[in-house]
C-alpha cells in the first residue's frame, strides 16, 4: 500500500517532523511517502494562506495519482481535501477531520489547541461541517506561530501546555486535539503527562487512510 502524506506548506522540516512522528504506527506493507509543496507559503494560518496552498499540492499529486492508494493532507485546515477528492479515486483524508473523528470515539467531548487566533474561525467551521459542533467544546489558540513549533520548541510547548490545562479544567474536555500538523511530535509526550488522549491528526489520518484503502 502506498500512501502520500502531503504538507501543503513549503517548510520541509515540518514535513520531516510529521513523517517521523507517524512512522512507528505504520502497518506492515504500508509505504508512506512524505512530500512538501514545491511553492506557496511557509505556513498556513487561516483562510488567506490556504488560497496559496491548493494549486501546489494538486500539481504534486496528479502525476503520481495512478501509483497511490491514499492521501493524507498534513494541514489542520484540511487544505485542498475537497479538491483532491474531486480528481482522485482513492481516499483523501485531512488531519482535522481524522483527529476530530478519533476524539469523538474516545471521549464525550474534546477541545482543540491550535496555533494563532486567526486560525480559530476556520477550525470552528470545520467542526460544524464535520458534525462535531456540540462535542467540540472550544478551539483554543496557544498564540504559537506555526514556525515556532520548529524554531522555538520549549517556549511553544509551555504555551500549548497552558492551554491543555485550561481545556481540561475549564472546558471539561476528556480529550485534546492538537490543531496543527507541526504539533504531531508532542502527542505522546502530552498524553503521558496528562493521562488523557492527546490526539495528533497526522497519525489519526494515516491510520484512517490505511483502513479505508484496505476496505
Amino acid at each position: 500500500m502506498n500512501i502520500i502524506l502531503i504538507n501543503p506548506n513549503t517548510t520541509k522540516t515540518m514535513t520531516a517532523s510529521m513523517y517521523e512522528s507517524v512512522l512507528p504506527f505504520l502497518s506492515k506493507g504500508v509505504n508512506l511517502k512524505a512530500l512538501t509543496a514545491p511553492f506557496g507559503v511557509p505556513s498556513i494560518e487561516g483562510y488567506y494562506d490556504e488560497e496559496f496552498a491548493i494549486q501546489p499540492i494538486i500539481e504534486v499529486i496528479i502525476p503520481i495519482a495512478d501509483e497511490i492508494d491514499g492521501v493524507v493532507i498534513g494541514c489542520f485546515d484540511d487544505t485542498g481535501v475537497q479538491a483532491l477528492r474531486t480528481i482522485l479515486d482513492v481516499p483523501v483524508v485531512g488531519i482535522c477531520q481524522a483527529a476530530m473523528q478519533a476524539a469523538s470515539v474516545v471521549s464525550n467531548q474534546f477541545s482543540v489547541i491550535t496555533t494563532l487566533h486567526r486560525s480559530v474561525p476556520a477550525i470552528q467551521k470545520l467542526a460544524a461541517e464535520y458534525g462535531f459542533r456540540d462535542i467540540c467544546k472550544r478551539v483554543r489558540a496557544s498564540e504559537v506561530p506555526v514556525l515556532d513549533l520548529e524554531n522555538n520548541e520549549k517556549h511553544a510547548l509551555n504555551l500549548i501546555e497552558k492551554e491543555v490545562d485550561n481545556a481540561l479544567k475549564q472546558d471539561l474536555a476528556e480529550a485534546i486535539v492538537l490543531g496543527c500538523a507541526g504539533m504531531s511530535k508532542l502527542s505522546h509526550l502530552l498524553t503521558k503527562k496528562y493521562n488523557v488522549p492527546i490526539i495528533d491528526g497526522v497519525g489519526a489520518a494515516v491510520k484512517l487512510v490505511e483502513g479505508l484503502a484496505t476496505l
